[in-house]
């Protein structure tokens, strides 16, 4: 069975992901959600680069009662979101990038808008990934994070989730002032530069580390065709975080 086999066999199994795939056409992140239950109880989950809703939709059946806060600043898949998710009053949707200032900025449309940026589309995401060049520039609106959510808002333990196409360190600055609401962080991070400046994995490990958060994990790795590693999915998590994580895991 090949892997996307496999995961359209995962997602037939779910109702909600059977309904978002042939309503929308959305393809649920079932590769998250075997990362997600390795949480304990998790309440709040600030999705930023939410794209159409896969992740969120993961998120959404591994904690039904937890809040979901979503990011998405270009409209076509903001509006998909807004349809996979009508009726859930738990999920909240904010037009936004999220950086760490307030304002209007330029945005690289791909050709997938999933790998869209707000930084220029290098040549090495294309030659790796077909059919993701730039398409157009559109304007959209940054906010930080405090900007748009209060403290209250994010009940403990919650999750940080970032796919942000190389924009992660900015992004994550526009969290400073809110990180430490958080007990993981879930960010995709590169390991060759694919937007054009972005700062590779080990410089978002770095801040992250200096901020009181470790690597727990890194998923989903990606390579490219001679077997260069070219990005994955990185887990961080506070120190008492990982000792409750490992304590859960032993009990299983």
């Amino acid at each position: 069975m090949t892997a996307k086999a496999a995961k359209l066999l995962r997602i037939l199994r779910v109702a909600d992901w059977r309904a978002a795939l042939r309503r929308h056409r959305v393809v649920a992140g079932v590769e998250h959600a075997v990362v997600l239950r390795q949480f304990n109880g998790c309440r709040a989950v600030v999705d930023i680069g939410a794209n159409r809703g896969q992740f969120a939709l993961a998120a959404r059946h591994v904690f039904p009662d937890a809040r979901i806060d979503s990011f998405e600043p270009l409209p076509a898949p903001a509006a998909i979101f807004s349809k996979v998710f009508a009726g859930d009053g738990r999920v909240r949707l904010h037009p936004y990038a999220v950086a760490s200032t307030s304002g209007k900025a330029p945005i690289h449309v791909s050709a997938r808008d999933d790998s869209s940026s707000l930084l220029p589309i290098g040549s090495e995401q294309d030659r790796i990934f077909p059919g993701t060049a730039e398409v157009a520039i559109a304007h959209i609106e940054m906010r930080r994070l405090e900007d748009v959510l209060q403290r209250a808002d994010i009940a403990a333990p919650a999750l940080l989730k970032l796919d942000v196409q190389g924009y992660e360190l900015q992004a994550l600055r526009g969290c400073e002032t809110l990180l430490d609401a958080f007990a993981w962080v879930y960010c995709e991070c590169s390991f060759v530069e694919l937007y054009e400046g972005q700062a590779l994995a080990d410089e978002v490990i770095a801040w992250l580390r200096e901020r009181g958060f470790g690597l727990l994990g890194a998923y989903n790795m990606a390579f490219d065709h001679a077997g260069r590693a070219v990005q994955a999915d990185f887990l961080f998590g506070r120190r008492e975080q990982e000792q409750e994580r490992d304590s859960l895991l032993r009990s299983e």
